[in-house]
């Protein structure tokens, strides 16, 4: 999985050898699809990393599901693609027609505070994710911040995030919680697209994101310098001098801290359906969504986006979030501080 962390964490997953995929399911749940459209709901704005992704399968998944359905692509953003979720157990149709994509920083959240969120992402069905996420923060090129310590040195340093339960916001209180870093989060953008504006415009003077999502043409001409990635691997085209945040912790306390904190990033794209969808339907949307990402057409459009794929299939995925609500409860608490 790529995560360091204590045993609980880190222990080999084995939902692909004891689960696997369904290779048939019941013809009836086979051709429930004919004539129908799938939605996938996707909880933040268009032109975002979440809405890149959704899109680019939406176009392949449907010649993948028995019965070839339309697939549609709805943006649903709101409380960090919270309202996307809460959607599943509300008014979307339960049937396995309804589709969410969410920002995985959700889960920790949740796993901190389940009194305030309510929700359990161990009860909803994993249909997988396209991508384990490798997240970066990074500062504009215009502030003359070129590295870890740059940024440290700094009185305050002014990053955006749509609110709390993202993946940017759990990034950016790692800096400010856990290593004292003068980092000040500016919420209420819907989306990373607006995000970008504002650091074109000055509003913002860095971010926290995907490296997958950020734009070739800040790649290409070095407009934003990466000042710390929170993944052990290191993607191919990330300079090697971007420092791993779990080799500058100092102790044992923060190393069991990050652990939990980026975990979830293993399921950096993830797409779920409600708890109450029958098994077998379930079982054939998992077979067509690692059939529509095994697809050359799909991944030659992927390419073609600088869209990474890493896929997670439903099974492993769910192991994942079973093996986050399993850390102990001193953990959660102290988390928990950490999200505050």
């Amino acid at each position: 999985m790529g995560v360091a962390g204590p045993k609980w964490l880190i222990r080999t997953v084995l939902a692909l050898a004891t689960c696997p995929i369904a290779a048939h399911a019941s013809a009836a749940d086979g051709e429930f699809f004919r004539g129908k459209t799938v939605t996938l709901v996707v909880g933040y704005s268009v032109g975002g990393g979440y809405d890149q992704y959704a899109r680019a399968l939406a176009r392949h998944l449907g010649s993948r599901i028995p019965g070839n359905p339309n697939v549609l692509v709805q943006n649903m953003p709101g409380a960090a693609s919270l309202t996307a979720v809460r959607y599943l157990d509300a008014g979307a149709a339960k049937d396995g027609t309804v589709i969410t994509t969410f920002d995985p920083g959700l889960i920790t959240e949740s796993f901190a505070s389940p009194d305030v969120f309510r929700l359990r992402f161990s009860d909803y069905q994993w249909v997988g994710s396209v991508l384990r996420d490798v997240r970066i923060c990074y500062a504009w090129g215009a502030t003359g911040i070129k590295t870890w310590d740059d940024m440290m040195r700094r009185k305050e340093f002014l990053i955006g995030t749509t609110a709390k339960g993202s993946n940017a916001y759990v990034n950016g209180a790692i800096l400010r919680k856990i290593f004292n870093a003068p980092v000040r989060q500016i919420a209420g953008y819907p989306g990373s697209n607006e995000q970008r504006l504002a650091l074109e415009r000055g509003e913002l003077e860095g971010n926290c994101g995907s490296w997958s999502a950020m734009p070739q043409d800040w790649v290409v001409h070095d407009k934003f310098n990466p000042l710390v990635r929170f993944s052990p691997k290191r993607p191919a085209d990330m300079p090697a001098t971007v420092p791993f945040i779990g080799d500058l912790a100092t102790n044992q306390e923060q190393k069991d801290l990050l652990a939990v904190l980026n975990a979830s990033a293993e399921l950096g794209r993830p797409f779920v359906v409600a708890k109450t969808v029958p098994a077998e339907r379930v079982s054939v949307l998992r077979t067509a969504f690692q059939a529509a990402l095994n697809d050359g057409a799909f991944r030659a459009e992927a390419q073609a986006q600088s869209l990474p794929l890493d896929p997670v299939p439903g099974e492993e995925a769910a192991a994942i979030i079973n093996k986050i609500y399993a850390a102990p409860p001193e953990l959660a608490r102290k988390v928990k501080e950490v999200l505050e």
